[in-house]
């Protein structure tokens, strides 16, 4: 009989060890915009067991039309955030809002101008356009850029409301777009177009940066390593090895996907080389450059959309997450075996 019961005590404090190690830590991570494939490697890490693997219990809340996921990050209702680009990172700063970011998993950022094919000359003929669509965010941001550098002008400018009918009844319109998406939608709907991503013509930010707070830095900072280090390795796993299961996660989030747009999504950031191009070819996919960032501060200075000064640069990025060549044997690995 004592035989028996030391045996259920035992059987009963492995489950409970089971369990426990399965339970993991809770991490929130929000993401900007409905689920797609520029936040496959967030899906893929959970999808692989990545997550789970580095004792990661992660749920992802989507962003959209009518969900602005920012302030919860500041608020503690989310532990990590996918950011735009460094422009919002600088507004925080800016704001006394004590974040950091800690990793950019692109290091180009996929804004864009969009055109019907063979309408200009290149990217420099887009500032003979007539009309040029920006919405009321691009205005303030780096359509000052456009106009301080590449010599477009405030004339050409008309409001854009998100919508491609007006771009696609004018083979002359030129309009703001983010590379994986509308010119996708535009050659859905039977246009040809020509995409000139902003990034190759100096526009410098890193974009799908990962924000957190700086008291989890503070007080738990092996959880963000561990986090970070997982979603480098969801990266490499989604882009280089087989994304079926994080598809699945990405539609079942996010109805308006399909395994065909997903691909179309994958082969247009590949062609316009978004992610595992640039610092992270040697630091791996996540990797910053604390000159990089200062440099695109200028620019942003230069161009009116921040004021000189206004920024502590110290408090924007913690760097001592990335930058560590972690990941770089997953890609060995996987591209050897393809």
């Amino acid at each position: 009989m004592k035989h028996l019961i030391s045996k259920a005590i035992a059987v009963a404090a492995t489950v409970m060890t089971a369990g426990m190690a399965m339970a993991g830590d809770k991490v929130v991570m929000g993401t900007n915009w409905l689920a797609q494939a520029g936040h496959g490697g967030f899906y893929q890490a959970i999808a692989d067991g990545t997550y789970e693997k580095y004792g990661l219990d992660v749920e992802i809340m989507m962003g959209g039309p009518q969900l602005n996921n920012r302030p919860m990050l500041a608020a503690g209702r989310l532990d990590f955030l996918m950011a735009g680009n460094l422009l919002l990172s600088f507004d925080h700063v800016r704001n006394e809002i004590p974040t950091r970011v800690v990793a950019a998993f692109f290091q180009k950022d996929p804004q864009a101008l969009m055109a019907h094919t063979g309408a200009y000359d290149g990217f420099k003929g887009l500032t003979e356009a007539k009309t040029v669509l920006m919405s009321k965010d691009a205005q303030f941001s780096f359509w000052k850029w456009l106009v301080d550098v590449h010599g477009f002008n405030n004339e050409q400018l008309r409001p854009y409301g998100y919508n491609l009918a007006q771009f696609l009844g004018d083979e002359n319109m030129v309009q703001q777009a983010y590379g994986t998406a509308e010119p996708l939608y535009a050659a859905a709907q039977g246009a040809s177009v020509d995409t000139f991503l902003l990034a190759d013509y100096g526009w410098s930010t890193y974009s799908t940066t990962l924000e957190t707070r700086q008291q989890l830095i503070d007080e738990n900072p092996e959880l963000v390593q561990r986090f970070v280090n997982a979603t480098i390795e969801g990266w490499y796993n989604f882009i280089y090895g087989d994304r079926a299961a994080a598809y699945a996660l990405i539609i079942a989030s996010n109805p308006e996907m399909t395994a065909a747009k997903l691909d179309t999504e994958m082969e247009q950031m590949e062609e316009l080389g978004i992610i595992d191009v640039a610092g992270a070819l040697e630091q791996g996919i996540g990797a910053m450059s604390e000159q990089r960032i200062a440099d695109f501060y200028n620019i942003a200075i230069a161009a009116g959309i921040v004021e000189d000064g206004s920024v502590d640069l110290s408090k924007v990025a913690d760097y001592s997450f990335v930058n560590k060549g972690h990941g770089l044997d997953i890609k060995a690995t996987l591209t050897a075996s393809n």
